[in-house]
């Protein structure tokens, strides 16, 4: 019985599974052997090396890696990866591209002492399987793996023209230029460029050039397919584009893939529950897991009992000085919004400092704020405790955010999303002498 499944059908797939796995092997020792011939460094250049994925090379895969200016923020970074997913797409209708999902770290806003904030995958944020669902990703780590090694064979430098608009007439067009603002990207002893790659010391690039570009992301789908032979490219300062159509259905379909990770979720969801009596059921926000299902219609959520704020500080105090209230005017209206909606919670989230957290305390007694330490913000990291905010706030019964603040419009987008009254969503903190407080803008959700 115990060889009963030695069929012959199966004997000749058994020895010709085997002679596959032998001419592989043979196949890569003669790769090995002719690349020590012609020098040990061509080893590892990308797309050489004998541990490249050959599923990656079977299908003649592309890869399209990118990153931002270091000082943008996290949800600009957000913003940005919507117009990278949007030009992928563009790509894919003549190739077979993927897009690297950039790792995250040192964030101008990640400030928490004694955290290892770097290198952190997408996935500890986001569910990765929602994002595919819209679009082929990969975290930065899979791309090592598939590619062969940390090399990137070419760097884009994306920038604008020096000499800005021709004759003030707009169009879109892209060009290789000299570089406007000096490299951030050394060449080593080796001709390799090195440079931050997300704090990733062992990637290297093959090529770096600087790319004047003005239009939208796609525009530079062209480019990509015509001039650039490379396996893989990285565009950096890639929010130098913009968005082919904002607030489209493409834009909506990448930003409703982009699901918060389910552990952030489950906490943001306890919180609610234990701190301001908030469930989905209660509050007539039920979630689906898959996106492409869910569909809810405008006006149906109620909230939580509780007020929902954004109260941005710190640069935003210099930055933002007419449209920021002080927060004697930020309290005022916040009491304000409690009295009229009925309301003895409410929920904020701030960058505040110490100092002016202790006086907002005071101020208001009836503040809750989801603060972790330890062990739980090592694990979390301080994008994490954001992604947290945003989902409790999203959830309020009435939300109040700050002008022009991404992290206000990603609650915005998030409210939306979950089928809130507009009028409950776009609102605002006006500056304490503002003459003109304009609230923002409604950007309906198109299905």
């Amino acid at each position: 019985m115990a060889d009963h499944w030695r069929t012959p059908a199966i004997v000749v797939w058994w020895h010709y599974l085997r002679l596959s796995v032998l001419l592989l092997i043979t196949s890569s020792v003669f790769k090995y052997t002719a690349a020590s011939v012609e020098g040990q460094d061509d080893l590892f250049r990308a797309g050489n090396s004998v541990l490249m994925s050959a599923a990656a090379t079977a299908r003649d895969v592309r890869y399209l890696l990118y990153d931002v200016n270091p000082p943008e923020g996290f949800n600009l970074r957000r913003d940005v990866y919507i117009r990278m997913a949007t030009l992928v797409k563009t790509l894919r209708k003549q190739g077979d591209w993927v897009l690297v999902l950039p790792p995250w770290g040192r964030l101008y806003h990640w400030q928490s002492p004694d955290i290892h904030q770097v290198r952190i995958p997408w996935g500890e944020f986001f569910s990765i399987t929602s994002l595919q669902a819209n679009v082929p990703v990969i975290e930065y780590e899979e791309f090592i793996a598939e590619s062969g090694g940390p090399f990137i064979d070419q760097v884009l430098v994306l920038q604008n023209y020096a000499e800005g608009w021709t004759d003030g007439k707009w169009e879109e067009k892209v060009d290789e230029r000299p570089c406007i603002e000096r490299l951030m990207y050394s060449k080593d002893k080796q001709g390799y460029y090195r440079g931050w790659f997300w704090g990733y010391e062992e990637t290297r690039a093959l090529n770096v050039t600087c790319v004047s570009a003005q239009g939208h992301a796609s525009i530079l789908a062209p480019y990509l397919q015509q001039n650039a032979t490379a396996v893989s490219v990285m565009l950096d300062r890639a929010e130098t584009v913009l968005h082919d159509h904002y607030a489209g259905k493409d834009y909506w379909d990448t930003r409703r893939s982009m699901v918060f990770a389910k552990h952030l979720r489950i906490i943001g969801d306890q919180f609610r529950a234990t701190y301001l009596n908030s469930t989905d059921e209660q509050d007539q926000t039920p979630y689906n897991e898959d996106w492409t299902r869910m569909k809810a219609r405008l006006g149906s959520a109620k909230g939580g009992p509780y007020l929902g704020v954004h109260l941005r500080r710190k640069d935003f105090i210099w930055g933002h000085r007419e449209d920021v209230p002080s927060l004697k005017g930020a309290v005022k209206k916040v009491r304000s919004l409690m009295k009229k909606h009925k309301l003895e919670k409410v929920f904020v989230a701030t960058d505040a400092d110490e100092e002016e957290l202790g006086k907002l305390k005071e101020m208001l007694p009836e503040m809750v704020r989801y603060e972790p330490t330890g062990e739980d913000l090592e694990l979390l990291k301080d994008g994490g405790v954001a992604i947290i905010d945003q989902w409790i706030c999203a959830h309020a019964r009435y939300f109040i955010g700050t002008s022009v603040s991404t992290f206000s419009f990603r609650i915005h987008e998030e409210r939306e999303i979950l089928g809130f009254d507009p009028k409950t969503t776009y609102n605002r903190f006006c500056g304490d002498s503002e003459k003109e407080c304009e609230q923002p803008t409604h950007w309906k959700i198109v299905y």
